[in-house]
């Protein structure tokens, strides 16, 4: 079984794929921002380093799903392909941040792997309101995501919300993680958790 976690930056979604994987002993397939070579220089140089930094991305995740299919285990993955694709890519050609020649290499290049892959069993999409986010980016203090303003928060969450109401990957479960803790609060977490056990039990 392949469970996702999707969401804007500082959502919860790593916290809460830890979480779960704890809770129902599943391994987690992190989202690599400690090894990855290029997010420092990105936040400082968008433009320069925006193609770099998706095709690694792009990279990443095609090996996940990949190595999660191929495994047989059952595996909660924080983030997934679509995101990149769907999201982020097409945000910074939006911007003026990636150029219609590297956009369109880089389309093509996710057209391909997606051909090659499945859609997770459950993905699960963490909504949330852009003053949230920007709590949870202070919160956890990285350096590298000092300057991510509320504009670039806010073009996300847009992107998030038309892919997630288009998605039509597999089964979708959506949850509003602004009035929950699920990291101090263990009614907040037993919540989520009961509403997650209704859906796998949905879906064999």
């Amino acid at each position: 079984m392949h469970i996702a976690i999707a969401g804007n930056i500082g959502a919860g979604k790593t916290t809460l794929t830890k979480l779960l994987a704890k809770h129902y002993k599943w391994e987690a397939q992190l989202e690599d921002v400690v090894d990855n070579p290029y997010l420092d220089d990105f936040y400082n140089q968008m433009e320069r380093w925006s193609f770099n930094l998706q095709v690694y991305f792009l990279n990443s995740r095609f090996r996940q799903v990949l190595q999660i299919r191929k495994s047989g285990k059952e595996i909660i993955q924080d983030r997934t392909i679509y995101e990149d694709a769907h999201i982020f890519a097409p945000n910074l050609h939006a911007m003026g941040l990636m150029t219609n020649r590297d956009f369109e290499n880089y389309r093509s290049l996710f057209d391909l792997m997606e051909s090659l892959v499945q859609g997770p069993d459950l993905l699960i999409y963490l909504r949330s309101s852009i003053p949230n986010l920007v709590s949870q980016i202070h919160k956890r203090g990285r350096d590298y995501e000092n300057s991510i303003s509320i504009d670039y928060l806010s073009r996300l969450n847009e992107r998030y919300e038309a892919w997630i109401s288009k998605y039509d990957k597999g089964s979708l479960l959506i949850i509003d993680v602004d009035q929950l803790d699920f990291v101090d609060n263990p009614e907040d977490l037993g919540s989520i958790i009961n509403t997650i056990e209704a859906e796998i039990h949905g879906l064999f």
